[in-house]
């Protein structure tokens, strides 16, 4: 795995080789090492690379450099997303231009049954504030992962809401995972992470958060989601442009329409007048939208029962991932004073009762 990664790595550093390249490259070979040491003739017949893209890729020698992004992964204990791990947030395949390598610190499962990005204004109003922390109240039965940009205004609303309603939430980085930005989001970004959250980039150490990044950082908040909530903006700014590359990647988009004569609302009314977006009024419009209400039944009814079906041991454990959100076995274990084997043996139980939900990797998460 270390040897590979050195090659997924070194992947995103080749000359002319973008997103859309890496992914023709990472579906036509079993790993990132083999198509360095492929044959140059091999690379130029693969549509979309050619002669100079396969002569970059033959003639790349920075490998050292790898190792010492490594040094920094591993010192930080940082989780490394190749294209075709896993893990890797699947959503994102489905676009065009999925990133090549994901940096991500936490423990929020990236493929959520569910996973929403709350974006908007950086200036927002007080109706905007109410509105992003009303939607996401009526959300959380549900238990979507929230995604957002981790910027002032509407996105820190949405973690903040996040956290305080026990609901996991990401924050997508247009920079290293070395510096949070803007610097006094340093705690709440802890917190994300505290309560189940985490922070992902496709950015290494030492990149700066500069001004061309965030629409690249913005691609990553459309594609990994199922649908985009559009809470106050002007008719341009990073909003727009995520908006418009959900719209792109075949994604919902939903938008909270505003009075005509406020400048904040004008790219929601823009997106509602010319069907870009839904109008929204409520988290329940995005619920009845998306076709989840049979779920929230569902939810609702089994939180009436619940307590009463579980023994003393799975009502530890169900405590334990309402808190948390999603764990894997090592986290559940660390995190449970029971053996493991009556860890075991309750996480059965409640998977065959529909309480828990199985997920890639080891982790588990409340249905």
């Amino acid at each position: 795995m270390h040897t590979d990664l050195v090659y997924q790595l070194a992947l995103t550093q080749v000359p002319q080789i973008g997103p859309v390249q890496a992914k023709l490259l990472a579906d036509e070979f079993e790993t990132a090492e083999a198509i360095f040491k492929a044959r140059k003739s091999l690379l130029e017949k693969i549509e979309g690379i050619g002669t100079v893209r396969a002569a970059g890729i033959k003639s790349f020698d920075a490998f050292k450099e790898q190792e010492e992004e490594i040094k920094f992964i591993e010192k930080y204990k940082i989780t490394p997303l190749f294209l075709k791990d896993e893990l890797y947030p699947q959503r994102l395949l489905n676009c065009y231009d999925p990133p090549t390598v994901l940096f991500y610190r936490g423990n929020a499962h990236l493929n959520a049954s569910k996973v929403i990005s709350v974006i908007g204004t950086r200036s927002n109003t007080d109706y905007g504030k109410q509105m992003v922390e009303t939607i996401i109240e009526q959300l959380a039965p549900l238990q979507p992962l929230i995604v957002s940009g981790l910027a002032y205004g509407v996105d820190a609303i949405a973690h903040k809401q996040s956290v305080k309603q026990n609901i996991p939430t990401v924050g997508v980085l247009a920079h290293g995972l070395d510096k949070i930005y803007p610097s006094a989001h340093t705690s709440l970004a802890k917190e994300m992470i505290a309560a189940g959250g985490g922070l992902l980039t496709e950015f290494r150490k030492e990149t700066k958060p500069d001004k061309h990044n965030f629409p690249t950082r913005n691609r990553i908040v459309a594609g990994m989601c199922d649908a985009t909530i559009l809470i106050e903006t002007g008719i341009k700014g990073g909003s727009m442009i995520t908006a418009h590359l959900a719209n792109s990647y075949n994604k919902d988009v939903f938008a909270l329409p505003g009075k005509t004569t406020d400048a904040k609302s004008e790219g929601c009314n823009y997106l509602i007048q010319s069907n870009k977006a839904v109008l929204i009024r409520s988290g329940n419009d995005i619920i009845e939208q998306m076709g989840w209400e049979q779920q929230i039944k569902k939810s609702a009814a089994s939180q009436k029962q619940l307590f009463v079906e579980l023994n003393e041991d799975e009502k530890i454990l169900y405590n334990l991932l309402k808190e948390k959100g999603s764990l894997s076995i090592d986290e559940i274990n660390f995190n449970c004073k029971l053996s493991s084997s009556a860890i075991a043996a309750a996480l059965l139980t409640m998977e065959l009762q529909n309480v828990i939900q199985s997920l890639p990797g080891k982790m588990y998460m409340l249905i």
